[in-house]
C-alpha cells in the first residue's frame, strides 16, 4: 500500500460499532443412561507451575462436566485435543483467580466456535455473582453467561458469626443436577478460627471467595441383567419394550393382560459409583469440613460406597493427621491427591511449548534461556509420603478413574503422558536436524568479541541478574572493528564462520555501527522477557500477550497481562523466582480491554497482595483503558488486589505534557483531541493527579525519564506505549543517551505510532497476519508483518521485534526477507537484553532453519471465529 492507503483501517471496529448479535443458546443433548462410557480425569493445569488449580473432567458419551477453570485451561485443552464445544457445565469449587482465572477467555472462545457460537452452564457459590459482574464489563453479550449461583446470599457475608449452626441454609446438600445419567450436589465449607487483626471489622470475617464447595457426583444404579426368557414368559416380544424395562419403566404385556415391571425381568441392581471432589484450601476450613452433616450420608457406616475422592487441597492440608483420619471414614475409596505437590514440578504439563523452548535454547541460549524447570531446583525438597491405611495416590496429568462400564471400575494410567526431559528433547532435535549443532556454534560467534585476547560471551543461563563487564565496548571503536574484519578476511581458524553468505553476514554485522545509546551498556540495565506472543486465544505453542520488562535492581514492569502470564513467569524464572519477579513490579500497563491482553491481571495482583501482606507497601499502579478499571473494581469484591488505577488517557503526551520523572504535567490531555471527552470531575482529577505524582516517583526510581501512551487504531480506547530511560553516565562522566522502547499494542499502522517511534531503540510491533492477508488485517484492525516492519523503518528505529502472531502459525510466522536486517521474531520466553540488540536480527535466518519443516499454517483453529471474541 502507498500513500493514504498505508493507514487504512476499519473505523467501525475502532469505534466499537461492529458488534454482531447472536443468541448463543445452550445446546440440549440427548442422554443415553443405559449404554454409556463414564470416567473422571485429571486435567493437570498448573500441576507443574503451581499457579492455578487443576481441573477435573467428568466425561460421559453425550455430556462433559469440568470442575474449576483456572488460567491455562484453554491452552491445555488445545494441546490435549479436548474439544471445548463438548463442554456442557463448569463447576467452581471456589470463586477466585486460582480456580476461575481461565473462565472469561473460555466463555469468549466458546462464543466464537462455529457459525452460531456456543455457551456453557456455569455453577458456583453466590460469590460467583461478583465474578460475573466483573466479567460483564468486557463480555460483549449477556447471552454468553448462563450462570447458576447457589447458597448463601451475598448480603449475609457480613454476618459477624461464622457458626454453621446459626445458618441452617448451608447444612444440607444442594442438588444442582439430577437426571438419568448423573446427580450432582454441593456442600459448603467455610473457614473458621481465622486470625483477625485487632483493627479489622468483625463483619469481614467471611469474605466472598472464602467459601469452598464439596461436590458429590452420583451415577444411578446399574440395573440388573435383562432376562429375555422371563420377558417371553410374560408375553413380551423383542423390541422397544425391552429398552423401556431396562430404563426402569413398566410396560404392558403384548399377549397377556398384565403389566410387566422392571423387577420382573431384571436381576439385582448394582449401586451406582460415587465420586467426591473436595477442595479444602486451608487448615482453617478443616473444622467445618470434618463436621459437615451433609457428608455423613457418604461415610462407610451409612451403607453408601464412595468409589473415588479427588482432593484439591494443598499438601500442607491433606498431609495433616486429622485430615487423613477423616479420609478413613470413607472406607476403601480411592483417594487421588490433586493439590499442589512439589514432585509434580519436574514434568512440564504443556509439553508442546516445552519442546519448542528447549529446542530454541539449544539453538541460541543467549536469548532463549533454559526454563526455570530444567533441571528441577526443588526435587530435593520432596518430603517422604506418610499415609495411613488408605488407598492414596498422587494425581498425574490425564490420570483416569473409570466409572462406567462397571466392569472397568477403577484407575487407568494408560493415558498419562510419558515423562519429558530436556535431554530427550535435544536428542530428538539432533536426530531430526544433525546440522543444528554446527548452526548453534555459528550463532554463538555473534556474541564473541575479542577484548585483550579474551572472549566475552553473555551468560547462557540468566535466571538471576549477573554483574559482568560490558561486552559491546570494544566494538564501539573503529580500529577494533577494522581489526576484526581483517581477521575474518585472512584467518583460516575453523571457529570462524564458513565462506559464503554466512561469512558475509558476520562481516556485515561487524560493519554495523553501534548506536550511542548502546555504548558502555551493561547486562544489568534492561531486559525484555516475552511471556506471550500469540493473538486472540492461547494455543499449545504460544500464550497470549504479555511482556515482562526487567530493570534488575531497579524493579520491573508488565506490558499487557493476558491469561496465563503468571504461569509463564514461573516457566521462565521457576516458582520462587516468579514470586520475586511479581514482588518487584513497579507498575502494569495494559493496552486495551480485549481479553487476550488483560485476563491474567487479577491473578498477578492477587498473588502480589498475598506475597506482600506482611510487608509495608503501596498499592501497585495499573495503567489501562477506563473499562479495565470497572472490571478491577468489580472483581475487588472477591480478592484483595491492592492496586491504584490510572487511565491511559491521563498519560497521553501533548506539546506541554509527558508523564516525566522530574516535572509535574501542566495538563492531562491533548488540546482539541477526542480524548477531552473524559469527565473531568474534581474528584477524578484530584485522584488522578495523586496517582500521577506517585507514578513520576516510581519512574525516577526505576531509572526511567518518561512514559506516555499513544492512541492507536484498533478498538475504542486502544493505546501504544513509549518508555524512555534516563541518560547513562559512565565512570569517566561520559553521558550517553538512554534507551527508548515503543510497544504498539494491537493496531493498524498509524501516523501517531510512527511519530512516537522515531529513533527508538526497540519497536515491539504486533504482526498478526502474513503479508497476503492485508484485507483481513484491515477488517480486524491488525497489521501484517510487512506493515509492522514498515512502521519501524519509517520511524528509523534501531531494532524491530514482531509479536502477537495469529495462532494459525503454530511455531514460526511467515516473514518476507525484505527489510529484515533490523527485525527479529518473538517467541514465548524469549529474553532480549539491551546488550544483545546488535546481534538480534542475525538470529532470524537460523530460526527459520530450526522450523523449516513447520512453517505451514495450522487449520485447527479455523472453526473458532475469533473476530466474534475479540
Amino acid at each position: 500500500m502507498e500513500g493514504k492507503d498505508q493507514f487504512a483501517f476499519n473505523k467501525s471496529r475502532a469505534e466499537g460499532r461492529d458488534k454482531k448479535g447472536r443468541s448463543l443458546e445452550l445446546k440440549e443433548r440427548k442422554l443415553n443412561p443405559v449404554s454409556t462410557t463414564c470416567y473422571v480425569q485429571i486435567l493437570g493445569t498448573g500441576m507443574d507451575t503451581q499457579d492455578t488449580s487443576p481441573s477435573i473432567l467428568l466425561f460421559f458419551d453425550k455430556q462433559r462436566f469440568i470442575f474449576n477453570a483456572g488460567e491455562g485451561l484453554q491452552r491445555y485443552c488445545s494441546e490435549h485435543k479436548i474439544k471445548l464445544s463438548k463442554i456442557d457445565h463448569i463447576f467452581l469449587t471456589r470463586v477466585c483467580s486460582e480456580t476461575a482465572g481461565g473462565l472469561p477467555g473460555l466463555v469468549l472462545t466458546m462464543a466464537g466456535i462455529g457459525e452460531e457460537g456456543m455457551s456453557v452452564n456455569i455453577w458456583g457459590p453466590s460469590d460467583l455473582e461478583f465474578l460475573l459482574g466483573a466479567m460483564r464489563s468486557f463480555i460483549p453479550r449477556k447471552s454468553m453467561l448462563h450462570a447458576h449461583s447457589f447458597g448463601l446470599d451475598q448480603s449475609n457475608y457480613a454476618a459477624s458469626s461464622p457458626s454453621r449452626a446459626q445458618d441452617d441454609s448451608l447444612a444440607d446438600a444442594i442438588v444442582l443436577i439430577d437426571n438419568e445419567v448423573i446427580r450432582i450436589s454441593a456442600m459448603f465449607v467455610r473457614p473458621v478460627n481465622q486470625k483477625i487483626s485487632l483493627d479489622s471489622d468483625p463483619g469481614e470475617f467471611l469474605r466472598p471467595g472464602d467459601m469452598s464447595v464439596v461436590y458429590a457426583c452420583e451415577l444411578p444404579e446399574v440395573k440388573g441383567k435383562f432376562d429375555p426368557v422371563k420377558a417371553a414368559s410374560m408375553g413380551l416380544k423383542p423390541g422397544p419394550k425391552y429398552r423401556e424395562l431396562q430404563l426402569g419403566k413398566s410396560v404392558k404385556s403384548d399377549s397377556q393382560d398384565i403389566i410387566v415391571n422392571p423387577s420382573d425381568v431384571l436381576g439385582p441392581s448394582i449401586p451406582g459409583p460415587i465420586v467426591l471432589i473436595v477442595d479444602c484450601p486451608t487448615l482453617y476450613h478443616t473444622h467445618d469440613l470434618f463436621s459437615l452433616t451433609s457428608l455423613s450420608g457418604y461415610y462407610k457406616e451409612s451403607g453408601k460406597v464412595v468409589n473415588c475422592m479427588i482432593h484439591l487441597g494443598p499438601a500442607v492440608v491433606t498431609s495433616n493427621a486429622e485430615y487423613q483420619q477423616w479420609m478413613m471414614r470413607f472406607g476403601q475409596a480411592q483417594h487421588i491427591m490433586a493439590g499442589h505437590e512439589i514432585k509434580n514440578m519436574d514434568n512440564p504439563i504443556l509439553q508442546a511449548s516445552a519442546r519448542v523452548s528447549s529446542r530454541l535454547n539449544y539453538l541460541c541460549p543467549q536469548i532463549f534461556p533454559v526454563s526455570g524447570f530444567w533441571p528441577n531446583e526443588y526435587t530435593h525438597l520432596i518430603p517422604p509420603e506418610k499415609r495411613m491405611d488408605l488407598e492414596v495416590i498422587s494425581a498425574e496429568n490425564l490420570l483416569k478413574f473409570h466409572l462406567r462400564p462397571i466392569s472397568q471400575l477403577g484407575l487407568d494410567r494408560s493415558t498419562i503422558p510419558n515423562k519429558l526431559t530436556h535431554e530427550h528433547i535435544i536428542n530428538e532435535l539432533l536426530l531430526e536436524i544433525p546440522e543444528i549443532k554446527e548452526i548453534s556454534r555459528q550463532i554463538s560467534l555473534l556474541w564473541q568479541k575479542p577484548l585483550n585476547g579474551k572472549t566475552m560471551i553473555p551468560p547462557v543461563e540468566k535466571k538471576v541478574p549477573m554483574a559482568e563487564e560490558t561486552w559491546l565496548k570494544p566494538c564501539c571503536m573503529a580500529s577494533d572493528v577494522s581489526m576484526e574484519k581483517r581477521r575474518l578476511e585472512t584467518s583460516e581458524d575453523a571457529s570462524l564462520p564458513a565462506e559464503g553468505s554466512l561469512r558475509k553476514r558476520f562481516r556485515d554485522y561487524l560493519d554495523t555501527p553501534i548506536p550511542t545509546y548502546l555504548e558502555n551498556v551493561t547486562r544489568e540495565e534492561m531486559e525484555l522477557v516475552f511471556l506471550g506472543t500469540g493473538s486472540s486465544q492461547p494455543s499449545k505453542h504460544r500464550n497470549v500477550s504479555s511482556i515482562y520488562v526487567d530493570l534488575f535492581e531497579k524493579g520491573s514492569l508488565l506490558l499487557d497481562c493476558g491469561e496465563g502470564t503468571l504461569g509463564q513467569l514461573k516457566r521462565r524464572f521457576g516458582v520462587k523466582g516468579a514470586d520475586e519477579a511479581v514482588k518487584k513490579l513497579r507498575f502494569i500497563w495494559v493496552s486495551h480491554i480485549h481479553a487476550d491482553h488483560h485476563t491474567g491481571l487479577v491473578r498477578i495482583l492477587a498473588l502480589r497482595s498475598h506475597l506482600l501482606k506482611d510487608v509495608a507497601r503501596k498499592p501497585l499502579i495499573v495503567i489501562g483503558p477506563r473499562p479495565l478499571e470497572r472490571f478491577l473494581n468489580a472483581y475487588a469484591g472477591l480478592e484483595d488486589l491492592d492496586m491504584q488505577f490510572l487511565d491511559c488517557r491521563q498519560t497521553i503526551r501533548t506539546s506541554e505534557d509527558t508523564v516525566q520523572a522530574n516535572e509535574v504535567a501542566s495538563s492531562l490531555f491533548a488540546l482539541g483531541s477526542k480524548m477531552e471527552s473524559f469527565k473531568r470531575k474534581p474528584g477524578n482529577l484530584s485522584e488522578a493527579m495523586h496517582v500521577l505524582d506517585r507514578l513520576k516517583e516510581i519512574l525516577s526510581d526505576a531509572g526511567l525519564n518518561s512514559l506516555y501512551s499513544v492512541p492507536v487504531r484498533h478498538c475504542p480506547e486502544a493505546f501504544g506505549l513509549v518508555l524512555e530511560a534516563k541518560d547513562r553516565v559512565s565512570r569517566i562522566a561520559k553521558v550517553s543517551p538512554g534507551w527508548k522502547v515503543v510497544y504498539s499494542g494491537d493496531t493498524r499502522p498509524c501516523p501517531a505510532l510512527i511519530e512516537a517511534s522515531k529513533n527508538a531503540t526497540i519497536l515491539i510491533h504486533e504482526a498478526t497476519f502474513e503479508d497476503s492477508m492485508t484485507e483481513e488485517a484491515i477488517a480486524k484492525n491488525h497489521s501484517t508483518t510487512k506493515e509492522a516492519i514498515g512502521v519501524g523503518v519509517s520511524a528509523g528505529v534501531y531494532r524491530i521485534i514482531l509479536t502477537h502472531f495469529s495462532q494459525r502459525y503454530p511455531k514460526i510466522p511467515v516473514v518476507d526477507e525484505v527489510n529484515v536486517d533490523k527485525t527479529c521474531i518473538a517467541f514465548d520466553l524469549m529474553s532480549v537484553n539491551l546488550a544483545d540488540l546488535p546481534a538480534l536480527p542475525k538470529v532470524l535466518p537460523y530460526l527459520k532453519q530450526l522450523f523449516r519443516n513447520e512453517m505451514a499454517a495450522d487449520d485447527e483453529l479455523d472453526d473458532v471465529q475469533v473476530s466474534v471474541t475479540y
